[in-house]
């Protein structure tokens, strides 16, 4: 059995995106027989002890608080990060590291990787120095984002080899001078047996926030569900919201979850003409969320057009395609490598309220074109978006990299 060591950011019972693809991963590995744990930096900021279990899956912590003026901290962070991981190493020996960014889990599990003599996998999920732009951070060529760029770089070029989530990331590398042959690409994918069965809308819960009309039958619903960030362009939806109800009167917008535009947003919402279509619901339990989803029709992403939106695919389309929901989303990079326009959902062009409300309202006008598309989308998943397909990928990677090693090292799981 290879035994796997995964180093992360942060990870269960904390929750974010993040933290799901990693369940998903770590899951579908033990799946294969891979026997897997955990270990967090500090930015894990839930409380916890040295070691716990979430959802089957244990996790190691680390312990300590760097301070310090920027550029030291982190340094100090990556020492304390990387001791931590060295104590797990040596005591359980596992056969790979699989770090995933940021850079400073990259960092942290390379100087314990050359020391130990193991060989490192660097899962690269986005770029974090255009993550930091798209969520207001900092700004693109700050010292901030140099700094962090030259980092990933560093830690790119010092890996056993590189696994990233899409081509765009892909493409990204290759640029930067990375070779073809060293990446690996694992795309976004789904649980399907956390998603595979959609529930049935709840009627009071919509009867609740007014997504029923006075017969009780439901209101076209238009979702978003997941995190308020400005590259999201939720502001550009709620503007195309104005648009739609002069053509569809009765449509709803549902909006699920928070973040830092989440006041921005509301007050927003508060001030449009369409201010009785559109209901904020606010973060709720992840063991609800498809309660949520039951009620929508429609699942819109109008993600700006940036170098983010460009570069990465995101979770939530194809969460979207397996409940059986249509996915409405713009036409940036990330989502045409997910979305076929008119087979598996529906593309505009970003950053345009009009063209959204266009698109929106061209679904809703013929609900006859859905079921086709719930069957395109639902497809599109299972063939190329399936977390049990998908954990097959890595198992090949660790099998090409311990494959180079003469000799197993002492104490490591056959």
């Amino acid at each position: 059995m290879i035994r796997v060591l995964h180093v992360l950011d942060h990870s269960l019972p904390m929750h974010s995106g993040y933290t799901f693809r990693t369940r998903a991963i770590l899951k579908a590995q033990q799946r294969l027989g891979i026997e897997v744990h955990g270990i967090t930096g500090l930015r894990h900021t839930m409380p916890s002890a040295a070691a716990e279990e979430a959802d089957g899956l244990l996790f190691h912590r680390t312990a300590g608080q760097a301070s310090g003026m920027t550029g030291l901290r982190e340094w100090r962070e990556v020492g304390l990060f990387a001791d931590a991981i060295e104590r797990v190493v040596e005591d359980w020996r596992p056969d790979v590291i699989h770090a995933h960014s940021p850079a400073l889990c990259g960092q942290a599990a390379l100087r314990v990787a050359r020391r130990q003599d193991i060989p490192l996998v660097y899962e690269i999920r986005a770029f974090w120095e255009d993550a930091a732009v798209g969520n207001g951070v900092t700004r693109a060529g700050s010292l901030r984002y140099r700094l962090t760029r030259r980092l990933e770089n560093f830690v790119v070029g010092h890996a056993d080899t590189i696994v990233t989530i899409c081509e765009g990331l892909r493409g990204d590398l290759i640029a930067r001078g990375t070779a073809a042959e060293r990446i690996t690409v694992v795309p976004n994918g789904v649980d399907l047996s956390l998603f595979g069965t959609p529930p049935e809308p709840d009627l009071d819960l919509g009867r609740e926030l007014d997504l029923l009309d006075a017969s009780g039958r439901r209101r076209p619903v238009v979702g978003f569900i997941g995190s308020f960030y400005d590259y999201e362009g939720l502001d550009m939806l709620i503007e195309a919201m104005e648009l739609l109800v002069r053509y569809h009167p009765e449509a709803r917008l549902l909006l699920v979850g928070g973040g830092p535009c989440e006041e921005a947003l509301r007050r927003q919402a508060a001030e449009s003409p369409a201010a009785q279509a559109i209901r904020f619901v606010g973060r709720v339990p992840h063991d609800q969320v498809g309660r949520y989803y039951a009620l929508t029709d429609i699942l819109a992403f109008p993600r700006k057009h940036s170098r983010l939106t460009d570069l990465v695919t995101p979770l939530k389309p194809l969460e979207t395609m397996a409940q059986g929901k249509i996915v409405c989303a713009s036409d940036v990079g990330g989502h045409r490598e997910l979305i076929e326009d008119g087979v598996t959902g529906r593309l505009f062009a970003p950053d345009d309220a009009q063209a959204c409300a266009g698109a929106l309202a061209s679904l809703l006008t013929h609900p006859g074109r859905w079921p086709a598309m719930h069957e395109a989308g639902r497809r599109h998943v299972e063939d190329r978006h399936d977390w049990a397909r998908n954990a097959a990928r890595y198992q090949l990677v660790y099998q090409t990299l311990l494959g180079l090693n003469a000799q197993p090292r002492l104490g490591a799981a056959a």
